[in-house]
């Protein structure tokens, strides 16, 4: 059990950060400064919401997400690691990993000069996690939260052999409607259609979303930005150590069979993942550490 007590004496700084019971009487870590705020859920070290100060939200949250242990929250940024989709060889084994529903620990914070806050979460590993990832390493999530959001998901290979590495950066993004939104920055990149049995395709000018869509986009390292004239703003996604980018709405049928989402919630979101997945998976090597860098910013049309 989280001792929130503990946390607060230890990690906690005033003005910046601090621990309390969140939904469904989850651990997290609340940051709230001079540019903005954000909740994070200590479970699965999952950035729940990002909002800029005087901005509308910038990360979507599921209002019937199920905050409860082992179940991954619907929205924010869930971490996909150490694989994304299934795993290769064992079915039972969780899709897109286990992290995003294990409990991390808090391993640092930091007042920054600039005004922003940063906490680091280190993966709590146990007999299950072990079980589904027999490799020594050791994986961190460092989140700097101020007038920009950057999220670095850093694996360090503890062992003394090489291992592939599958990894996502789950990220919602909050629209104003998917009629009002557009994507850029993915224009000639070859991308696989999950929707249309795994085909591959390449995309052709700017991205709109009028039915499902489940696609990586391959060999992409330039920013993503989501252009929405509703809320006329770009959210500007950019990354390094990415060499694949994710897009993903459920729309209607399929969001209506998960539960976690209500009504016409699948308008109001698209989630744009800085991933290494399908053929752009990583070898770490022994010693060697890994950084999947995203950069989340906010600009007036």
């Amino acid at each position: 059990m989280t001792d929130l007590a503990q946390l607060n004496s230890q990690f906690a700084i005033p003005g910046h950060l601090t621990f309390a019971e969140g939904p469904g009487g989850m651990p997290i870590a609340r940051i709230s400064n001079s540019l903005a705020t954000s909740d994070i859920a200590l479970q699965g070290a999952h950035l729940m919401t990002f909002q800029p100060k005087g901005e509308a939200p910038v990360v979507w949250l599921s209002a019937h997400s199920r905050f409860a242990p082992g179940k991954s929250i619907r929205g924010g940024i869930p971490i996909c690691w150490p694989w994304f989709g299934a795993h290769a060889d064992n079915a039972s084994f969780p899709a897109h990993g286990f992290a995003r529903t294990v409990h991390w620990d808090v391993v640092a914070s930091a007042a920054l000069p600039d005004g922003a806050t940063r906490i680091t979460f280190e993966l709590a590993q146990n007999d299950a996690t072990r079980a589904q990832w027999p490799h020594s390493s050791r994986v961190r999530n460092i989140v700097t939260v101020g007038r920009v959001l950057t999220v670095e998901l850093v694996t360090e290979n503890l062992g003394g052999k090489a291992f592939e590495l599958g990894e996502a950066l789950h990220t919602y993004i909050a629209v104003s409607d998917l009629d009002n939104m557009s994507i850029t920055g993915l224009e000639g990149c070859t991308y696989i259609d999950k929707v249309d049995d795994g085909q591959r395709g390449v995309q052709n000018g700017a991205v709109t979303v009028t039915s499902e869509v489940d696609r990586v986009y391959l060999d992409t390292v330039a920013d993503c930005v989501v252009e929405d004239r509703g809320l006329q703003r770009r959210v500007r996604i950019a990354k390094s150590n990415s060499r694949s980018t994710v897009l993903w709405n459920p729309w209607i049928e399929k969001a209506d069979k998960m539960g976690d989402f209500g009504g016409n919630d699948h308008r109001g979101m698209v989630c744009v993942e800085s991933a290494n997945a399908a053929s752009n998976v990583v070898t770490v090597v022994p010693g060697e550490t890994h950084t999947l860098r995203a950069v989340y910013s906010v600009e007036k049309l």
